[in-house]
């Protein structure tokens, strides 16, 4: 059990990380706060992009792992072109136009859309367009091998599968199935392939082959775990850090770009509240189960229905700190591949600076009351302009 579990009344500490490309330096920055705060998860989950930042997570030592989440997300925002790109600090960023700041956004993100992004992804050459090919693994509009590399370089995979260390899971798409499947250290051991599966998004990532089988991206079905965590066996006391890189509220679109914005908000995080909702409406019962239990006479304890209700009783509580990015008008619809220095920098920003403010309320760190079960904080709506 981590330090984290040992410091709080709480038995498992999870970091829940879902999926969003380059919005997911917002995680690292996140992950700062809670490092700050000397508040380390056992467990860690993450599905795409997030499953990245959870191998960053796990596959370092404690002291080292704000450092090799830097060093990824300075290597993937490095201009593609090295010194013939764009400077990191363009002046043109510091505008306070937005219009302006969106023609830079987009500048930028047609420029990964051309040559990829340092330590990530790079252009497929020749493309499958002109040179179709009849390998699942070469299917795409992007080569991964440099991210396959950065995982080597950047993470210890030996440490990831130490199971005394800390639990690890990434979500994954069967592509034959069509069904999600989470790579557990429980369950499997741990290599780049399935890191790379995790966010393997087609038709920009080829889909990626594990033991015969091929993989898409998890967000294709779920892009959040949280439902992975909450309904592992046994249940215990957890404390679940959530970090959501798309928000389900906004606007009424304007345009047609406001509208594929929109569209893609709704799309990744609706499943994240209602697998929330769900799970507090299934703890209720649970409680409901265990406290009926216990009221019934001795000779009922071996009926058949009895010792099925048993098998879901519990009464463990679980605290859900929601935090979520909240884009700026002039990301636009290219915010989730736009890998831009300075744009990296706001999402970290952004990301400690709001778990920052999530630690400040004591009550999340402290346990719910049994009969309660469980407490959601969702710190969207008090964010600061």
């Amino acid at each position: 059990m981590s330090g984290a579990a040992r410091r709080t009344p709480f038995e498992c500490v999870a970091l829940v990380l879902q999926g969003g490309g380059a919005l997911g330096s917002y995680q690292g920055g996140v992950y700062q706060a809670l490092a700050e705060a000397d508040l380390h998860p056992n467990w860690v989950a993450g599905v795409s992009i997030g499953a990245v930042n959870s191998a960053l997570i796990a596959g370092n030592p404690p002291e080292r792992r704000v450092e090799k989440l830097r060093e990824f997300w300075e290597a993937v925002s490095s201009s593609p072109l090295g010194p013939f790109g764009v400077p990191p600090r363009y002046p043109l960023v510091e505008t306070k136009d937005e219009f302006t700041h969106r023609i830079v956004n987009q500048t930028r993100a047609l420029g990964i859309m051309l040559f990829g992004a340092p330590g990530f992804f790079k252009l497929r050459f020749p493309s499958p367009l002109l040179w179709p090919s009849r390998r699942s693994d070469a299917i795409s509009y992007y080569d991964v091998a440099p991210l396959k590399a950065t995982l080597e370089r950047l993470v210890d995979f030996d440490r990831i599968n130490n199971a005394g260390e800390m639990r690890f899971s990434v979500g994954a798409v069967n592509v034959r199935t069509g069904n999600s499947v989470y790579f557990d250290t429980r369950t499997h051991v741990i290599a780049p392939a399935h890191i790379i599966a995790s966010g393997s998004l087609p038709p920009g990532f080829p889909a990626t082959e594990i033991g015969g089988d091929y993989y898409w991206d998890g967000g294709i079905v779920s892009n959040t775990p949280l439902k992975w965590v909450l309904d592992s066996r046994p249940r215990l006391d957890t404390l679940a850090f959530q970090i959501d890189l798309w928000n389900s509220h906004g606007d009424v679109p304007r345009d047609m770009t406001e509208i594929e914005v929109r569209l893609k908000d709704i799309q990744y995080s609706s499943r994240t509240r209602a697998a929330t909702d769900q799970y507090k409406r299934q703890q209720k019962l649970r409680l409901a189960f265990a406290s009926l239990i216990k009221k019934l006479p001795e000779r009922l304890h071996t009926d058949e229905d009895v010792q099925t209700l048993k098998e879901q009783a519990d009464d463990k509580v679980c605290n859900i700190v929601q935090l979520i990015y909240h884009c700026k008008p002039y990301e636009s619809i290219v915010k989730d591949f736009e890998f831009s220095r300075r744009t990296m920098e706001e999402h970290w920003r952004a990301g400690y600076n709001d778990a920052v403010r999530a630690l400040g309320h004591r009550e999340v760190l402290e346990l719910p009351d049994r009969m309660e079960g469980v407490r959601t904080f969702d710190f969207a709506d008090v964010r600061p302009d």
